[in-house]
């Protein structure tokens, strides 16, 4: 076949965005799972919360709430179905899968209801992928059950953690032990009293090529000489029994055979897991966005002000439409990218997923910001979903790269195209002036 031909093809595939038939009643069965389980749960599991002694645990009859919608997930099969591996999940394309995410995103509890929340959903994928037969059997298998919770630690508090190349950490071979020394933050999950398990990012060669002395090692939850320090709030806010921690390891110990695929591989590692991560972050922002708009329109229209309906006073009506339409170029723009990691493979879709991860979580904070604006005082309190959801959109701008990390790479592909300069020769002649 010649390579014009081939590259029509693929770009004809890229653009055909439609959900496989195959995946159609899946979607379907989680949209009514999450109306008739997830939903009632969710309100059942958070009026526990006037009960808690600490905010650190969960207060009695709470992690029964949620076990309990957990196991009638696994009996219905929604359980798993991130992963593309059929033996261990659905064996779903990511296209399929951005449909589904976009639904988990309508409630923040649906994704771990389903086994399917972060950062189990990457450190599962990692373990799938990388690990050993012994790793999996003792931290896969436990998380792929759903007994079990896990972080991902690499951000430090002393470097800029936009450049991975600049985790100091260290993890020295002593014997059949790797000890390990430094600091981490904003840990997400490790407050939570089930996590057990953190894959860490460390350097462990300061000799060899810059891009080869990072690793990554399996710590487990409690265990001696790391302390958790306390928690980093966002906006004020511990998101506790969650957690954002602020970890110390002073001489922690872990056998050799904890290391991931091999020392120096670290940055191998993430390019498995920030492919999906961050584009899973991205779909799941889209239903956020959708609730929002939800809140937004009905808010608007039950209550009045200066004899009429908040949603046609001012500018509302625009701000409304507008929201509608960034969701739906948003949800275009998700697709593509998914597909794009089905046809070309999550390394050569790098600019695609760099493209949704600048613009999705900003204009999702737009429109959450939106909303609250239309709730007046009630938009920024406990009353409504939105403050805590905005605070998660916000530090999602930051999480898994900065917006100004994915316009580097997609503004450096682009220049890329010029460098050598232009074939067509209208702009060439303006080139050359």
């Amino acid at each position: 076949m010649p390579d014009t031909q081939r590259t029509a093809d693929a770009s004809a595939d890229l653009n055909d965005l439609r959900m496989s038939e195959a995946a159609r009643p899946l979607y379907d069965h989680v949209k009514k799972f999450i109306a008739e389980v997830v939903n009632p749960m969710s309100e059942e599991f958070h009026s526990y919360d006037a009960n808690k002694k600490d905010i650190w645990s969960y207060a009695p009859g709470q992690l029964e709430c949620l076990e309990k919608a957990k196991d009638e997930a696994k009996k219905q099969g929604l359980w798993n179905f991130f992963l593309p591996d059929a033996e261990t999940g659905e064996g779903l394309s990511n296209l399929d899968y951005a449909y589904i995410a976009a639904e988990l995103g309508k409630n923040p509890m649906a994704s771990e209801t389903m086994n399917c929340s972060a950062p189990d959903t990457g450190n599962m994928e990692v373990l799938e992928r990388v690990g050993t037969p012994a790793q999996k059997e003792q931290w896969l298998k436990p998380l792929l059950e759903g007994k079990i919770r896990s972080a991902f630690a690499m951000t430090e508090p002393g470097m800029a953690s936009s450049d991975a190349k600049n985790v100091s950490m260290s993890a020295v071979l002593e014997g059949d032990e790797w000890v390990i020394n430094g600091e981490k933050y904003y840990i997400s999950g490790a407050g939570d009293p089930r996590c057990r398990i953190m894959i860490t990012m460390v350097k462990t060669n300061n000799g060899s090529d810059v891009n080869r002395q990072q690793s990554q090692i399996l710590v487990p939850l409690p265990h001696p000489g790391v302390e958790i320090v306390g928690p980093m709030h966002v906006f004020g806010d511990p998101d506790a029994p969650h957690g954002h921690m602020h970890l110390r390891f002073k001489n922690v110990r872990v056998p050799k055979e904890n290391m991931l695929l091999g020392e120096g591989r670290g940055f191998e590692i993430s390019q498995l897991r920030l492919g999906p991560g961050r584009i899973h972050h991205c779909m799941r922002s889209l239903g956020a966005a959708e609730k929002a708009l939800d809140l937004m329109c009905i808010r608007g229209l039950s209550r009045e002000a200066f004899g009429r309906p908040l949603a046609k006073l001012g500018g509302n009506t625009e701000i409304i439409s507008r929201a509608r339409i960034e969701i739906e170029a948003m949800r275009m723009m998700v697709l593509k990218a998914a597909k794009a990691m089905d046809v070309l493979g999550n390394k050569e879709a790098r600019v695609w997923i760099s493209m949704v991860k600048a613009m999705v979580p900003e204009r999702v904070c737009q429109i959450i910001d939106q909303a609250i604006q239309i709730h007046g005082a009630t938009g920024v309190s406990q009353w409504t979903p939105l403050a805590r959801m905005y605070a998660q959109q916000r530090t999602l701008r930051l999480a898994d790269g900065p917006d100004e990390v994915h316009h580097m790479v997609v503004g450096r592909n682009e220049l890329r195209k010029y460098e050598g300069g232009v074939e067509d020769p209208a702009l060439a002649a303006i080139w050359r002036k």
